[in-house]
């Protein structure tokens, strides 16, 4: 049945759109009279928290954002970044955090789904995705069915579409308990002569909507992307999108297709809002008007009604600008991959957003102001008390050193992912060097020999005990983790996970998040291109940890020169790169070995981690060292772990820091760490440079046996190590009681 437009508009509609009375009161001032309903339903999209961040803006402009090496930075589908030889790497990180928690499978996939457009609209073909997870309390009775389907959802979308999921993180705390977290990025290759932009430009240029139908489902997913849960989760299971992986991969061939005949003057990708958003930004970037008849749009639903088309998330869909007589090469590429092709409007020079439909205007706007006039808040915020400093001294040894070494490998967060990586196809295309389980994974570009290394990070727990330093510390982790492989970081992406910002003390989380970020950025050269933000996510009045994940992008001259965690050979040492203090203070040890979560996460000296960074990148490039893993969760005891069960070669720990309890040296989390191994033969040279350049350098042991053994205690043998790591994830998934 068609909804008609003449709806009286009263403040309960105006609140079920997620509008304030004072944002309702701006529209009747900047338009001079009572919007249709249709006009609301467009306000609401386009006003909200997820498309207009008028909550963040203001301190989203601290993050550095330019380089010698960026194309295009935020403001895009997707930020560009120039990697040599013509090539561009196109890369971009969003959420799907709400949708995901209604309906779990369709959630995460219509993530992929949308993440993958976000790349493909710039001109570019996917390469690799990956995402970060974060769910609630495992003992919760909803959390294994919402890890179940976010990982079936996000391998049916990537598996189909044929891209490899090479990495990302999974990680449990209570705190998501009523609002997980599904984070996509995905990345492409495109020519940097060839990047397609959203900005319309000319009068009377055709515009076509591409793709699939439009049907009724995702209708108001921005704007409850915008919202709180409260208990009516399940009730908007309507607002999640159904996507469909085999018709995303048409259209990607389909666009590819039709940007190399010169035919497209802009492309915006229907994703957050669906057709309003993407047809105001289109007119808005260009400064012109649009007018669209909504007679022409291709609808798999009888009798839709304007406000329906326009607010629907239906997915795989594209908006174009073409060139005058071009129509007829798209239509025909177009019905060549089976996809729906229309005109359904075109440009104007009134600046106007004009819809009809049955011959009734059924909008006119301004458009500039519908994305230019959004509110934007400078919100009181409350910056967070700092904890108090924790003395290693005072905090207890574990009654078994190596029990607890075993138990830490083998908690859900740090046990091995294998049961989750291994649904995803890592290795489609033939490009993946280093699959999922390293610091960071390294994709070869075309035929080589150069290669990206992709990672994903954040330690929420840091964030929440201190954003300054939680945001200083997700941007340097990101950055370590493409130093490790061999890989000169170029930049990153991002997606703010926070609660309310209405709430002074979540604000605060998230000017200090951002604020740290903006410093470890700007010290280590790592400019912000592209991002997200993603607020609200907290259920009847519980928000979840601050979550500010970071996505890095690094580039290798030489793939197959790449640095991998695994012990290589016997007889080897190991060494310890950077300073360790011991600090305990929000760590997992603290957390999973004593029960405790306090104490300030470790500080993170950014001068220490470029000079550290750039002493291993220089390591590895010079081909002195055979392994390579930074030290973060768990420190380096879990560190070495990791490294012993990935090369399945023992090691002898011998050495300790003086000064430190010995287990704040082995669980300690300081940051710009690395544990290295090199031939016995390289140590004088390595040792050398090291104190050239005043790195901090410390031999361990040596590598070998079947067992990991520290000095004064009992071996923890290999066997045993792995089956601890690798049983949780599978036996949690099968539904029997774990520890």
């Amino acid at each position: 049945m068609t909804i008609p437009n003449d709806i009286r508009i009263t403040p309960e509609l105006v609140a079920e759109h997620g509008l304030k009375p004072d944002e309702y009161q701006r529209i009747l001032d900047l338009i001079g009279r009572e919007p249709t309903f249709t006009e609301l339903g467009i306000f609401s999209a386009m006003w909200n928290e997820h498309c207009s961040y008028k909550s963040s803006k203001i301190w989203l402009r601290r993050l550095p954002t330019t380089g010698p090496q960026v194309i295009q930075g935020p403001g895009e589908n997707a930020g560009v970044v120039d990697i040599g030889d013509g090539l561009a790497v196109v890369f971009k990180m969003e959420s799907h955090n709400h949708p995901s928690f209604i309906e779990p499978y369709q959630g995460a996939a219509t993530g992929v789904g949308g993440i993958l457009r976000d790349v493909f609209t710039m001109g570019a073909r996917p390469i690799a995705a990956l995402n970060a997870l974060r769910f609630g309390d495992p003992a919760h009775p909803r959390t294994r069915h919402l890890v179940a389907g976010v990982v079936a959802g996000i391998g049916g979308y990537g598996n189909s579409f044929g891209v490899p999921t090479v990495g990302g993180e999974v990680n449990f705390h209570p705190r998501y308990n009523g609002n997980i977290l599904v984070n996509a990025f995905a990345v492409g290759i495109a020519r940097t002569d060839s990047i397609f932009y959203a900005a319309a430009t000319g009068v009377g240029n055709p515009i076509v909507y591409l793709g699939s139908k439009t049907g009724r489902d995702g209708i108001h997913g921005a704007t409850m992307a915008s919202a709180e849960f409260g208990e009516d989760a399940e009730a908007k299971r309507p607002t999640v999108q159904v996507g469909d992986p085999f018709s995303e991969k048409l259209l990607l061939e389909a666009c590819l297709e039709l940007m190399a005949t010169d035919a497209v003057i802009a492309i915006q990708d229907m994703g957050a809002a669906g057709l309003t958003c993407s047809a105001v930004e289109m007119g808005a970037k260009g400064g012109l008007g649009i007018e669209l008849d909504l007679d022409n749009v291709p609808c798999r639903e009888r009798g839709m009604s304007a406000y329906e088309m326009m607010l629907s998330e239906s997915q795989e869909r594209m908006l174009m600008v073409l060139r005058p007589g071009k129509e007829a090469v798209a239509r025909r590429i177009f019905e060549k991959w089976d996809l729906d092709f229309a005109i359904i409007g075109h440009t104007t020079d009134t600046r106007r957003f004009v819809v009809t439909h049955h011959g009734e205007v059924m909008a006119n706007l301004p458009i500039m102001e519908l994305g230019d006039m959004a509110p934007v808040y400078d919100r009181p915020w409350l910056p967070t008390p700092p904890s108090a400093p924790l003395d290693p001294d005072t905090i207890p040894a574990p009654n078994s050193l190596p029990e607890a070494v075993l138990k830490l490998v083998g908690c859900p967060d740090l046990c091995s992912r294998r049961w989750v990586w291994e649904q995803y196809d890592h290795l489609i295309l033939g490009n993946t060097h280093q699959r999922p389980g390293g610091d960071a994974a390294v994709v070869r570009i075309e035929d080589g020999p150069k290669g990206l290394a992709l990672t994903l990070d954040v330690t929420p727990r840091y964030c929440e005990a201190d954003p300054f330093e939680g945001g200083k510390q997700a941007v340097a982790e990101a950055w370590r983790n493409l130093t490790a492989v061999g890989a000169t970081p170029l930049a990153i992406t991002d997606c703010l996970n926070f609660g309310s910002p209405e709430r002074p003390e979540i604000m605060g989380q998230l000017v200090g998040c951002i604020s740290g970020m903006a410093e470890a950025c700007a010290a280590l050269d790592f400019p912000v291109v592209s991002g997200n933000v993603s607020l609200y996510n907290e259920t009847s009045g519980t928000a979840i940890l601050p979550t500010p994940a970071i996505g890095g992008v690094g580039l290798l001259a030489d793939f197959e020169r790449s640095a991998s965690i695994g012990f290589k050979a016997d007889g080897e040492t190991i060494l310890l790169v950077g300073t360790t203090a011991g600090h305990l203070g929000q760590s997992i040890y603290l957390r999973e070995v004593l029960g405790r979560e306090d104490g300030p996460p470790p500080p993170v000296d950014l001068a220490a981690e470029r000079r550290n960074g750039d002493f291993v990148r220089r390591l590895i490039a010079e081909g002195r060292v055979t392994a390579v893993h930074d030290c973060s969760d768990g420190g380096l005891v879990v560190a070495l772990a990791e490294m012993a069960l990935a090369g399945n070669r023992g090691a002898a720990i011998y050495a300790m820091a003086e000064g430190i309890p010995e287990h704040a040296f082995l669980f300690g989390e300081d940051q710009a760490r690395y544990v290295i191994a090199a031939a016995a033969g390289a140590l004088e040279g390595i040792r050398e440079q090291a104190a050239q350049l005043g790195v901090p350098l410390l031999q361990l042991g040596t590598t070998g046996g079947d067992a990991l053994t520290l000095a004064g205690h009992d071996p923890i043998y290999l066997d045993v190590l792995r089956s601890c790591h690798e049983r949780w994830f599978p036996a949690y998934m099968a539904g029997e009681t774990v520890g």
